[in-house]
């Protein structure tokens, strides 16, 4: 075996183990075998809430111990096939086996990110908002190809998005809009996503065809259910109806029934319009509310809430996260880890796996191969 291939190998077997050990295998299947009993109990779906939960505990375990033992016995294929491959002269078959244990080690990889999402909200859905800078008709182009390249990304995963609340812009684009991502570890994935994002291109809104630089930002707040406590008292809060206003189609509604709360301690501001009932409307917007001082709470615990409010301050120069330039160059940056991509058409099409694996890596500490790293 070739010395590549063994270091390989061994790279691959070192990540399964800290999947192991992030597990706590033992326990994780005795685990398993104490959900396989309740959830068999028919009293269990007495209290459905209760058994809702277990069956999401259920699916969730059995699933990262499943893909841990994909990963064992997709290295003993390969392993043999090589072994295999060298013994018979058989060249092909001996690339064709080390071409897969890249692929695993490629998989264990996005693993054992994947297996840092176990903050207290990292499994929930999220809501997304996205802001247009100053700029006018330039910047709010950039607020709607932001949030689309956010939902072909959604898309992609298999997750389900919901429109909340959407202002168009005078002549195109977007002012602000919500969505609500629901899928497992959508704010995991997404919540380093929160900042300012800036667009370098030619302005398809400028007859001398000149150069401009606009900036748009995006919020990540977690879907928090209802055993997480959030007191908010009534005379805490301002409540005004109006008339959706959206780019129109689908998303949104045409009745005086849109809701925006602002919740008068903390100055933050939610809205929904996205239903005909102004009830209904209230009820998720108040949801949205939750989620937005839980997230604060979540801030507060990590220490982190002077930094985050200080990059919400401006929507511009020197509070970017990353840079997308469609000219002079063609070239994504992230300027918190470094990682880079000469694609961002793809970016913009949704491909931003990279990027959110970078700066996950990077918020636990962790280091990649290839110019992935994560600077710190």
């Amino acid at each position: 075996m070739r010395a590549e291939t063994t270091q390989t190998l061994d790279e691959i077997k070192q990540s399964i183990e800290l999947l192991r050990r992030h597990l706590d295998w033992d326990v994780a299947l005795t685990r398993l075998s104490e959900l396989d009993a309740l959830t068999q109990d028919q009293s269990l779906w007495d209290d459905p809430d209760r058994a809702q939960k277990l069956m999401q505990e259920r699916t969730r375990l059995e699933k990262q111990i499943e893909d841990v033992k994909a990963l064992d016995q997709a290295v003993e294929d390969a392993v043999m096939l090589i072994e295999l491959g060298e013994a018979e002269g058989d060249d092909d078959t001996v690339a064709e086996a080390e071409k897969e244990l890249e692929a695993v080690r490629a998989k264990s990889e996005k693993m054992q990110i994947e297996s840092m999402l176990s903050g207290e909200a990292d499994g929930l859905d999220c809501y997304l908002e996205v802001h247009a800078g100053a700029g006018g008709t330039e910047a709010q182009d950039w607020a709607e190809m932001l949030l689309r390249m956010y939902t072909r990304w959604a898309e992609r995963k298999g997750y389900k998005l919901e429109w909340l609340e959407e202002s168009a812009g005078e002549e195109a684009g977007l002012k602000s809009a919500t969505i609500k991502i629901s899928g497992h570890n959508a704010y995991g994935w997404l919540k380093t996503e929160s900042g300012v994002h800036r667009l370098v291109r030619i302005s398809p809104y400028d007859s001398q065809a000149r150069r401009h630089t606009s900036f748009s930002s995006a919020w990540i707040y977690p879907v928090v259910d209802d055993s997480i406590d959030i007191v908010i008292e009534d005379k805490d809060l301002k409540v005004d109806t109006y008339r959706a206003s959206g780019a129109g189609g689908q998303h949104v509604n045409r009745t005086d029934s849109a809701i925006r709360i602002t919740h008068i301690p903390s100055g933050i501001v939610v809205q929904c319009q996205n239903d005909r009932s102004q009830h209904r409307n209230r009820a998720t917007a108040m949801d949205m509310l939750r989620a937005r001082l839980y997230e604060a709470e979540l801030q507060r615990r990590e220490e982190e809430a002077n930094a985050t409010e200080a990059s919400k301050s401006d929507i511009g120069w020197g509070h970017q996260i990353r840079s997308y330039v469609l000219q002079p160059y063609q070239m994504v940056k992230d300027l918190r880890t470094g990682h880079e991509s000469g694609n961002p058409t793809a970016v913009l099409d949704g491909d931003i796996d990279a990027f959110l694996e970078a700066s996950l890596a990077g918020k636990v500490g962790m280091t990649r191969d290839g110019g992935d790293a994560a600077a710190g």
